[in-house]
C-alpha cells in the first residue's frame, strides 16, 4: 500500500482530502476526534505522506537552525551545549523536523555561515545561542524577516523573541543560602562579564548581599569565562584574600575552582564552600557532590523548540518570551551537612559535660 494517495485515506477515514492534508502538515484547523481517526488510518496503512510535497504545499522546509556562537571545541569540551542540543533535537524528532547545527566561532564563520541561514528556502526558523552585547550576528539576524528565537536574554530586549531561566533569582538563592550557613566572606566567580547571563546571576548575588545587609568586598570577585581553567584561574586570585564561601556562575567554573582549593591544601566546604550553577551530571558524581542552582537545560531545548514553532505558524508579534524556574540542589560542597553534623556533635558534648557537673 506505499502507493496510496490523499485521496486513499480520505475515503478510508470518511473525511475530505484537506482534511487529510491538513492533519499531514499538522495545521491546528482540525478538530482531535478528527485528527485521531486519520492518524489511525495513516499509522494503519502504513501511509507516507511525499516530503518534497508537503514542503511546496506549505511552503516549509520541516529544517531549523540551532545556532550557537562557539568553536568546535568549544562546544565539545562545555557538557552544557550537549545537553541543550540534545533537547533541541529530542523536540526536532518529536515534530518531524530537520534540525542543522552552525557552530560559529569567529567573524571568518559568521560572514560564511550568515548567508547561508538567511536564504529563502533554506530554514523555517533558527534558534540563536546569544546574550553578548558586542554579538553582531544577532544583529543581523534580528533585522531578518526570519523566524528568530534567542537563547538566554538578549540585552535588545524589545520587539525580541527569547527563552531564559530566571538567573537574577536564582543567583540570589544561591548567595542567601551560603548567608543563612553563616558564612561571612562570601565571594562569587563571574562568567564573561559582557554576556546577559553572567550580569543578571550579579544582579541576583548584589541583591542577595544587600537583603542581608552585607557589603560586597571587590576582592572576593573575580571574572571567569564559563569554562573550567578559567574558575581554576580565578580562584587562585581570590584565595589570598581569604574567602570562605563561593559562588560560582557555572558549575564548571566551580570544578576548577574547587581543584585550585584542593592544591591550596585546604578543605571543601571546611574551609571553602562552594555554589555552581547548572547542575549538569557531574555535579552529583563528584568525589564532594556540588551544591548547585538545577536549571532544566534539556527541557530548555524542547521548550525553544515549541516556542520557535509557535512563532513560525502564528507569526513573530507580539514578542514572545518564556522564562523557566530553578531550583537550589543542596548536597556536600555547601557545608550545610558539614554544619548541621558539628553542631549535632557539639550539642552532644555539652550534653556530656552537663551531665558530668551533675
Amino acid at each position: 500500500m506505499n502507493d496510496l494517495k490523499l485521496e486513499d485515506i480520505a475515503k478510508l477515514a470518511g473525511v475530505s482530502r484537506s482534511t487529510v492534508s491538513r492533519v499531514v502538515n499538522a495545521s491546528p484547523n482540525v478538530d482531535a476526534a478528527t485528527r485521531k481517526k486519520v492518524e489511525k488510518v495513516i499509522q494503519s496503512t502504513g501511509y507516507q505522506p511525499n516530503a518534497a510535497a508537503r514542503s511546496l504545499a506549505s511552503q516549509r522546509t520541516n529544517m531549523i537552525g540551532l545556532v550557537i556562537p562557539r568553536t568546535t571545541s568549544a562546544f565539545f569540551t562545555d557538557p552544557y551545549f550537549p545537553q541543550l542540543t540534545q533537547g533541541v533535537a529530542f523536540a526536532c524528532n518529536n515534530h518531524h523536523l530537520t534540525l542543522s547545527l552552525f557552530l560559529v566561532g569567529n567573524q571568518e564563520d559568521e560572514n560564511e555561515i550568515t548567508p547561508r541561514l538567511l536564504r529563502r528556502g533554506m530554514l523555517d526558523g533558527i534558534l540563536l545561542q546569544s546574550g553578548n552585547s558586542d554579538d553582531m550576528l544577532f544583529r543581523r539576524l534580528i533585522s531578518s524577516q526570519m523566524p528568530l528565537l534567542v537563547l538566554g536574554r538578549p540585552f535588545e530586549e524589545k520587539s525580541v523573541n527569547y527563552i531564559d531561566v530566571d538567573n537574577v533569582s536564582a543567583a540570589k538563592n544561591a548567595t542567601s543560602h551560603l548567608i543563612k550557613l553563616g558564612y561571612q566572606r562570601i565571594g562569587m566567580i563571574t562568567g564573561a562579564i559582557h554576556s546577559t547571563t553572567s550580569i543578571d546571576r550579579q544582579a541576583g548575588f548584589k541583591q542577595a548581599m544587600a537583603e542581608a545587609g552585607r557589603e560586597i568586598d571587590p576582592a572576593l570577585i573575580a571574572e571567569g569565562d564559563f569554562s573550567e581553567n578559567s574558575g581554576y584561574i580565578a580562584m587562585k586570585k581570590l584565595l589570598p584574600f581569604k574567602p570562605d564561601a563561593i559562588f560560582a556562575q557555572s558549575d564548571v567554573m566551580a570544578i576548577g575552582a574547587m581543584r585550585a582549593v584542593q592544591e591550596a591544601g585546604l578543605e571543601i566546604p571546611k574551609d571553602v564552600a562552594f555554589v555552581g550553577f547548572d547542575d549538569l551530571p557531574v555535579a552529583s558524581t563528584l568525589p564532594i557532590k556540588l551544591t548547585t542552582i538545577h536549571q532544566p537545560i534539556t527541557h530548555f531545548g524542547i521548550k525553544a523548540v515549541d516556542l520557535l514553532l509557535d512563532m513560525i505558524e502564528k507569526g513573530t508579534k507580539p514578542a514572545k518570551r518564556m522564562i523557566l524556574d530553578t531550583e537550589l540542589i543542596i548536597r556536600d560542597t555547601c557545608g550545610a551537612n558539614f554544619i548541621r553534623r558539628t553542631t549535632v556533635e557539639g550539642a552532644k558534648m555539652e550534653g556530656s559535660a552537663l551531665k558530668a557537673l551533675l
